[in-house]
């Protein structure tokens, strides 16, 4: 069945000097709103089908450092849309920008917001992926309005700021693929001893992004706190389905043969029902799982292969900086070894190593990522050890081409054309097929027509641009 989109107008006049015509949608995304005259920043907004302006509304403020308003609300919206929130998100916040400026930034979107949204008192909040999550979780330190952050893939921004007399909610969303969810996992262990309510969704799959109903869930535990801090009425209804569900939910884990899993879901039910209803069953069912041998199995393998992850990531860390500090391309063989190790561990019967081999290779191209920013960045380019660093991100992650692609640049310019050519024949085994792009790739005019640069592309292309004169 088709969602029914209705058009809301609102004629808005403020004694600060703006007025607009707002023609906003209901189960839809309204795009480039303007946050007032003075600024030109525009922001995405997304109301549920069932908004109108006699309720008042949760609002949750979703922030992305590449200021894709658009892209960041629409990845929650369907979970919003069930749960009955509104989504903003701003088009200017930025990686370039201070936090300090982001803060002004998401600041006026809040005030945009407010003048034309009737919002929820004490239900305020932000969410995010990855970076934009990091960010949200700073923002209730500076804004006293926010009361809970939902962060997806991202432990709390910065724990040294977090004001004990000024807590807010903190809900972590994580796979445990994610190279991030061990951090993720020593985070909540940090907010229970600062004591900030907080919750960790856990999930498994392929995906790193969760699906719809985790999201849901978290949402869902927002409305269920603002319930048990008298910030909406209690509804007794939804109390009681949301335990039938989230309960459902853990016995399902240990259906599957992930007492870990289920651990984490009845602790956070305790956290979240506590305040609202009677927990015997739930507290019988919590030591019952704690004193079973799959639980105890699990946990010390878990704790085992942590401890483990721990020592390969410092191995990492430390022979990569190295590698930089000397350009020791001798060691790309080492590289090669490790991923080859690890793609012994993906085929492992072992759930714990598949999951910690996924977690090692996030780590390294994060890793990888964040030197190759920095040395970008820097005013003297060491052309060197950035082209050192791409080599080795062609090993760590072999199907991303950019990597090629800069070596080959960054070789050519050097007239280093073995390298090059060595590069641009293992880009090829590789599937990549974009001729265009490979032809007006800078500082390779000289290669380009280099007869064993057409030779390698006609073996995998049957197409060089070039004709091969035989000699």
């Amino acid at each position: 069945m088709m969602k029914k989109i209705i058009l809301l107008l609102f004629i808005l006049t403020s004694a600060s000097a703006f007025s607009q015509e707002l023609r906003l949608l209901r189960g839809a995304i309204t795009e480039n709103l303007i946050v007032n005259d003075s600024v030109n920043e525009t922001y995405s907004l997304y109301l549920p089908t069932n908004f109108n302006v006699n309720e008042t509304w949760p609002v949750a403020f979703v922030m992305d450092l590449e200021g894709k308003g658009k892209a960041a609300v629409s990845m929650l919206m369907s979970a919003a849309e069930q749960e009955g929130y509104v989504l903003a998100s701003s088009n200017n916040i930025s990686d370039s920008l201070s936090i300090s400026n982001n803060v002004l930034v998401a600041n006026r979107m809040f005030n945009s917001v407010f003048q034309i949204i009737p919002t929820a008192k004490n239900r305020t909040y932000t969410a995010g992926f990855g970076s934009g999550a990091m960010f949200a979780s700073i923002l209730p330190t500076f804004v006293k309005e926010i009361k809970g952050v939902v962060s997806i893939g991202a432990s709390v921004g910065n724990v040294e700021i977090l004001n004990s007399k000024q807590p807010f909610q903190f809900i972590g969303i994580v796979n445990r693929n994610d190279f991030n969810f061990r951090s993720m996992y020593v985070n909540k262990q940090i907010l229970n001893k600062l004591k900030f309510p907080n919750e960790l969704l856990v999930y498994d799959g392929e995906r790193n992004l969760p699906e719809k109903d985790i999201i849901a869930s978290a949402f869902r535990i927002l409305t269920l706190t603002g319930m048990a801090k008298g910030y909406l009425d209690r509804n007794d209804s939804l109390v009681q389905t949301s335990f039938n569900e989230f309960f459902i939910k853990a016995n399902s884990f240990l259906s599957n043969q992930k007492p870990l899993l289920a651990a984490y879901q009845m602790t956070d039910m305790e956290k979240v029902f506590y305040p609202l209803m009677k927990l015997d069953t739930l507290k019988d069912s919590q030591k019952i799982l704690k004193r079973s041998p799959s639980f105890r199995k699990a946990n010390r393998s878990q704790n085992s292969y942590f401890l483990k992850e721990s020592f390969t990531k410092e191995d990492y860390s430390y022979y990569l900086e190295e590698d930089i500090i000397t350009y020791n391309y001798a060691n790309l063989g080492w590289w090669n070894f490790q991923m080859q190790e690890l793609n012994k561990l993906d085929k492992s019967s072992v759930l714990f190593e598949r999951q910690m081999s996924t977690r090692l290779r996030g780590y390294i191209n994060a890793l990888i990522s964040d030197n190759i920013d920095y040395i970008s960045a820097d005013e003297e380019l060491d052309l060197e050890a950035l082209n050192l660093l791409y080599m080795i991100k062609t090993i760590t992650s072999p199907t991303e081409y950019d990597s090629y692609l800069k070596v080959i640049s960054t070789s050519s310019k050097m007239e280093d054309y073995g390298t090059a050519l060595f590069y641009l024949e293992e880009l090829l085994k590789n599937g990549y097929t974009n001729t265009q792009e490979l032809y007006t790739l800078e500082h390779t005019a000289l290669f380009r027509i280099m007869l064993e640069f057409n030779e390698v592309v006609e073996k995998y292309l049957k197409g060089a641009r070039y004709d091969i004169i035989e000699q």
